[in-house]
């Protein structure tokens, strides 16, 4: 007798589904047991409000939990970014598999890199983080561009270039690189110009806690290095009490010597949408070797970004 599939929540989009489709994949290869996507829908997939506007924190992770603890789906994939800063005890992130590129990316018309875009450029992006650090980027460098806020998949925002509503539209890079559509980036941004999302390009594998054989079956699939890194930018986010839709960035990075991997350096960054006002600082410390050094390496980054003023920078904190 074949045992049963095991069933892997995701949203209906396509990137969700690419990514989810990679991890059933791997799932397959570790357990020999068959994978089915389970297609859920969640608030963020119909809201047409922006997500600045719906809280942001939560809005694609909550129906996928509910299946968890509802026994409709054996254990979900989440883009990490997505996933609120506080955990629930009844469940458990099993694996952080190794991170894709955290990058920004641009894709503009004409092929054309960000700095190249002409004075009144319209660029396209439903982050007040990329807008934040965006818009200094440009002041800093004597550029013109307007920040236009939009939402939807990634057709629907490159769409905007191409039928011309936009000059350019702002994406992270490890979505069009699952989705098969890396060739379409006219530019990528460096981290020292826009750093990300916390935990933008890593994926979350969640189960129930109960089930604690897949669990130690899942863990497999777990990359140290990705999740030592995405826990410190996570911790500095939590601690500046900011939700996904704050006009927070951090990073996290491993300095080597050759092979020897050494040091972690965190970076944060938050700003003013307008871009008038930036916190940016950085820490660099030994490698955390547990879930506990990770957390105070980012809660010691943002307590020294609140005593230089990024508490007056999030804006209204809906909560």
């Amino acid at each position: 007798m074949t045992e049963r599939a095991l069933r892997l929540g995701t949203r209906r989009s396509k990137l969700a589904m690419a990514q989810s489709g990679h991890v059933a994949e791997a799932v397959r290869q570790l357990t020999g047991r068959p994978v089915e996507l389970v297609e859920i829908t969640t608030y963020g997939d119909t809201s047409r409000e922006h997500l600045a506007q719906i809280g942001g924190t939560g809005v694609f992770v909550t129906a996928l939990r509910d299946a968890l603890l509802a026994g409709e789906v054996d254990f979900a994939v989440h883009s990490l970014k997505d996933l609120p800063t506080t955990q629930p005890d009844d469940l458990v992130v099993a694996a952080i598999p190794r991170r894709e590129d955290p990058r920004d990316v641009v894709v503009a018309r004409d092929g054309l890199r960000f700095e190249e875009l002409p004075a009144g450029s319209r660029v396209g992006t439903g982050s007040p983080r990329r807008m934040a650090q965006l818009n200094a980027y440009a002041r800093a460098n004597g550029m013109k561009i307007e920040c236009v806020a939009i939402r939807g998949n990634v057709d629907t925002r490159i769409g905007y270039v191409r039928n011309g509503e936009l000059d350019a539209v702002v994406l992270a890079a490890a979505g069009l690189n699952r989705i098969g559509r890396g060739e379409e980036v006219t530019d990528f941004l460096s981290v020292d110009t826009v750093l990300p999302a916390p935990g933008q390009g890593a994926l979350a594998i969640e189960c129930t806690a109960a089930d604690a054989g897949l669990a130690a079956t899942l863990a497999e699939l777990d990359d140290p290095h990705t999740r030592a890194a995405v826990t410190a930018e996570r911790s500095l986010l939590a601690a500046l009490e900011a939700g996904c839709s704050a006009p927070v960035g951090a990073l996290a990075d491993l300095q080597a010597d050759g092979q020897v991997v050494h040091e972690m350096r965190l970076r944060g960054v938050v700003g003013t949408t307008d871009g008038s006002t930036l916190v940016q600082l950085s820490t660099t410390g030994p490698v955390p070797t547990s879930h506990g050094d990770a957390v105070a390496l980012g809660r010691e980054l943002a307590s020294e970004m609140l005593a230089k003023g990024a508490a007056g920078l999030m804006g209204e904190r809906a909560l």
